[in-house]
C-alpha cells in the first residue's frame, strides 16, 4: 500500500509559514497553547470546509469571477494586515499585560475564507491530485485529509509558540519577536495579489 502523495502536498502546504502559521505561533506565544485551542479548532474546521468545497469547485467558479476575486482579496488583504496592526500593538505591549483575546474558533473558521494561502493549496491540491472521484467524493477526500493534517500542524506551531514564550519574558525580545511576526504577516497580503 502506497501513501496517497495527496498528503505530501498537504502536508508541506500548510506547514509552510503562512498567516495561519503566523497568527498560531504568536497566539501561543502571547495567550499560551491551552488558550489557543479553539484558534486551532477553528483552523481546523475552517481549512477542512474551504478544501471540500474547493474540491466541489467552488473555487474554480469564485476565480471565474474577477470582480468576486478582487472583492476577496481586497477583504483578505485588508483583514491580514489588520491583523498584522494588532500583532504590532501587542508588541509594545509588557509580556503578558495583552488586553486582547485570542481569536476564538468562529472566527478562525471565518478566516480561512479570505486566507490566500489555504485557497492557493486548496485548488493546487484539488487540480493536481484528483483521485477520479465523484465530486462530493473528491470534495470529502480532500476535506479530510486537509483538515486531519492541520490538526496536527496548527497543534504543533501553537505549541512551538507557547515555548518561544519562556524565552520571549525581556521587553525587547517580546517587542522583537511580535513585531517579526507582525512584519511577516502584512507581507503575507501581499500574496493575496499575486
Amino acid at each position: 500500500m502506497t501513501l496517497d502523495p495527496l498528503y505530501f502536498f498537504v502536508f508541506a502546504g500548510l506547514f509552510s509559514p503562512g498567516p495561519n502559521v503566523i497568527l498560531l505561533t504568536a497566539s501561543g506565544a502571547r495567550f499560551g497553547f491551552r488558550r489557543t485551542l479553539p484558534h486551532v479548532a477553528g483552523v481546523v474546521a475552517g481549512v477542512g470546509i474551504t478544501s471540500g468545497l474547493t474540491g466541489l469547485g467552488i473555487g474554480a467558479l469564485v476565480l471565474a469571477q474577477p470582480g468576486v476575486a478582487l472583492v476577496l482579496r481586497g477583504l483578505a488583504a485588508a483583514w491580514i494586515l489588520w491583523m498584522a496592526w494588532t500583532l504590532l500593538t501587542a508588541a509594545r505591549q509588557p509580556y503578558g499585560a495583552d488586553r486582547d483575546r485570542p481569536f476564538t474558533f468562529v472566527q478562525a473558521v471565518l478566516f480561512q475564507w479570505v486566507n490566500p494561502k489555504v485557497w492557493a493549496v486548496a485548488l493546487a491540491a484539488a487540480s493536481g491530485y484528483g483521485a477520479g472521484l465523484t465530486p462530493l467524493a473528491e470534495a470529502t477526500r480532500l476535506a479530510t485529509a486537509f483538515s486531519g493534517l492541520n490538526l496536527f500542524v496548527c497543534l504543533f506551531w501553537s505549541f512551538a509558540g507557547s515555548l518561544l514564550s519562556y524565552l520571549l519574558r525581556d521587553a525587547r525580545a517580546w517587542r522583537v519577536f511580535m513585531g517579526a511576526m507582525a512584519l511577516a504577516l502584512a507581507a503575507s497580503a501581499g500574496l493575496v495579489f499575486l
